[in-house]
């Protein structure tokens, strides 16, 4: 249920087109919550069509133009119930901790070069939030919106510091393994 809320989160930062809220998925929200353009299209039409968000009126009548979409008092009534309703943390899941709980009874062949792989996604991945947060939170910048949107970004930075240091525990670990573990 919560790519609507999503959705109604980034039109109310700014109206936007479908497109146009591709391209700000793929920019921000999208480092959390992740949708394809054809899920946004098609959650705009079910919003549209519970009366939570409405297409602007075009300029001119352009067929084929892209429409715009704003949210209705509705919509935001909708995100701000789903925002103050609890909501209890999802069992995480995670095909690299599967893959390497059947490593540990099937021996783990081509598992320590995944975990190097994913070490260098997960500094990657680190090193462009730390990016963002000197580009968007310089120091001063503090309104409560900003501090807000910040926390979002720690935990992405704390979350991605965890996996690097975690992968650097497990590759420490498997140097130590006997090569023909569980084989």
């Amino acid at each position: 249920m919560s790519l609507p809320h999503a959705i109604l989160t980034a039109l109310l930062e700014k109206p936007s087109s479908g497109l146009e809220l591709t391209r700000r998925f793929d920019r921000s929200i999208g480092y959390f919550w992740s949708a394809t353009h054809q899920q946004i299209y098609r959650e705009l039409g079910k919003l549209e069509a519970d009366g939570l968000i409405r297409a602007l009126p075009a300029e001119q009548p352009v067929r084929g133009q892209k429409k715009s979409y704003e949210v209705l008092p509705a919509g935001r009534a909708e995100l701000a119930r789903w925002t103050a309703a609890a909501q209890d943390p999802r069992p995480h899941r995670d095909p690299l901790l599967l893959r390497l709980r059947a490593a540990a009874v099937v021996g783990t062949e081509g598992i320590e070069a995944d975990l190097r792989r994913h070490l260098d996604l997960h500094r990657l991945q680190l090193a462009e939030y730390e990016e963002i947060e000197r580009r968007d939170f310089p120091p001063g910048k503090d309104s409560p919106q900003d501090r807000v949107q910040h926390l979002v970004l720690r935990a992405g930075i704390d979350l991605e510091t965890f996996w690097t240091r975690w992968l650097e525990q497990a590759l420490e670990e498997f140097a130590e393994l006997p090569t023909e573990q569980g084989q």
